[in-house]
Order: C-alpha cells, then sequence, then structure tokens
C-alpha cells in the first residue's frame, strides 16, 4: 500500500490536480493530495502526499515557500501574468538600484490583493471562474509576509528575484504590485518554486521520469510523513505506551512541554505528539489502523 510524500518538480503547463489524478493511477491510491498549487505556468517543488500521509496535509498547509520570479516590466495583464490578456503597455526606464530600492519596501507582513485569476471563493464562486466571465468582484486584502526579496539579474524590461515568503502569497501579485511601485506596471513571466517546507528542488523528482519506473521503484522513491516534522525532537514510545495511542489515550512521558515525533520500538512513526506538565497526547496520528 502506496503511504508517503512524493516531491515533484511538477512540469510547465500542468495543474497541480493534474499531477495529482496521474499519481493517482500510477500508484492506484485515491487517497493523495499536495501541499500548496503552483499555477499552471509554474514549475518545482510540489510535495504530494500519498495514502496516511493525507493526514498531514494540514500541517503542511503553514509551510514557507521559496521561489526564483520573471517580472515582465511595462506591461499588465487580466491575469497578472504573460499567460494573460494585456491591459497595458508602458515604455520602461527602470535602473537595476531603482528596482532594488523598491524591492525594499515589500519585505516583512505587507497586505495583498488576491488576483481575480485564483481559487479563492467569494459567494460560493471560485474567483477564476467568474474571470472567465468577464466578471470582477471586490476582493479584501490579506496579509502576507515577504520574508526575503532578492533581486538576481536581468536588465532593462526583464529580471529574476528570489522570493521567500509566507503561505498565501500570489508571487504574480507581487509582480505586478512591484512594476505598479516603479510606475510602469508589471506582471510574471517565469515562476520556479526552489523550496516548501523542508523540501527543495535538488531532491525533486521529474514526472515522467518518475512514472516510467518499476511499481517498486515509485514505492520506494516515497519519503516517510514523519520527515514534514524533522524540526520536532523524536521519542520512542513502549509497547503499553503505543497500545495507549492507539486506543486515543494520553500517556506518561518524560518530556519537555512541546511537540514531538512518536515512534514505535520498531521504528514505526506512530503520531505526532504533545507534551504538557509530563502527559503525551495525540495531535494527529499516522499509524495505520489494523482491520
Amino acid at each position: 500500500m502506496a503511504n508517503g510524500i512524493l516531491i515533484v518538480n511538477k512540469p510547465s503547463l500542468w495543474t497541480s490536480q493534474d499531477v495529482v489524478a496521474k499519481l493517482r493511477g500510477a500508484l492506484h491510491e485515491k487517497r493523495i493530495g499536495h501541499g500548496g498549487t503552483l499555477d499552471p505556468m509554474a514549475t518545482g517543488v510540489l510535495p504530494v502526499f500519498v495514502g496516511r500521509a493525507t493526514r498531514g496535509v494540514e500541517f503542511f498547509e503553514a509551510a514557507e515557500k521559496e521561489y526564483i520570479a520573471g517580472i515582465r516590466l511595462g506591461i499588465t495583464t487580466d491575469t497578472e501574468d504573460t499567460t494573460g490578456n494585456i491591459l497595458t503597455q508602458t515604455p520602461v526606464n527602470v535602473t537595476k538600484e531603482a528596482l532594488e530600492q523598491v524591492l525594499q519596501g515589500f519585505l516583512g507582513e505587507i497586505s495583498q490583493i488576491p488576483p481575480m485569476y485564483s481559487a479563492i471563493k467569494i459567494g460560493g464562486q471560485k474567483l477564476y471562474e467568474l474571470a472567465r466571465k468577464g466578471q470582477s468582484v471586490e476582493r479584501k486584502p490579506r496579509k502576507i509576509t515577504i520574508f526575503e526579496l532578492e533581486l538576481l539579474d536581468g536588465e532593462a524590461d526583464s529580471w529574476h528575484i528570489r522570493v521567500r515568503c509566507s503561505k498565501g502569497t500570489y508571487v504574480r501579485t507581487l509582480c505586478k504590485d512591484i512594476g505598479d511601485k516603479l510606475g510602469c506596471g508589471g506582471c510574471m513571466e517565469s515562476l520556479v518554486r526552489t523550496k516548501a517546507g523542508i523540501y527543495t528542488l535538488e531532491e525533486a523528482v521529474d514526472l515522467s521520469e518518475y512514472l516510467s519506473r518499476s511499481e517498486e521503484e515509485r514505492l520506494n522513491a516515497l519519503r516517510g510523513v514523519d520527515t514534514m516534522f524533522s524540526n520536532r525532537p523524536r521519542v520512542t514510545a513502549g509497547e503499553k505506551q503505543e497500545k495507549l495511542i492507539r486506543n486515543g489515550a494520553n500517556y506518561k512521558a518524560d518530556c519537555a512541554d512541546g511537540e514531538y515525533r512518536v515512534y514505535n520500538e520498531q521504528g514505526d512513526f506512530l503520531m505526532l505528539g504533545f507534551c504538557k506538565n509530563g502527559q503525551m497526547k495525540t495531535v494527529k496520528s499516522f499509524f495505520e489502523v489494523e482491520k
């Protein structure tokens, strides 16, 4: 049975759901979800949670992300990237120094208005469905955090930036807002997610290459769901403690207050636990239920 996390380098022009659908067939497992949507034009790190590991998706939603984005200055579009219809075109006369100065103003906690071409629901309808009908509705600004924003290279109207940001950040909106601040407008022309949580582009697998592997090789490529909690200390539960865990009960633990990765004596990951005042309780269980 397939259980674990696969770090995929999402191909361009595929939706995140396209990847999930393809892997459902390849792994013969219906319980599959991804850890953070990437636009179809984007490539890069897409963690895919398989089987029992899907219970970890909710913990991954808050993970920081890192991107390399291409900005095209002088052009605005309805999608805020180069796949959309052009709305305005403006001559560009921007220096590297001017761009670097503007980037500094986007560091820290900022407000961002989500784009119309997004999956956010308002009044029960996804914004992109309304946008495709030519409709536009008011969207409330959302607080996001830009932890790092670095100008990498470029010239004239085309530049690359590295962005490390919080969940909920629309990088194409960031590109648009940077262009607006420069007075010439702008949009996103490329996007690569280089990191999601602890997972990096260097460890991501090419989807077509992965699908060409044998079934055994595909299963062996899945990493344990416990890897996403690698920053929590590891503790081992004894046999009696394991029985309590499997029954959803707390147990006495000689641990400082905080979250822990809890394993049984055989090394199987049982749960993410939280210890307080010497009592370990379940935050989320990850063991297979015995039938």
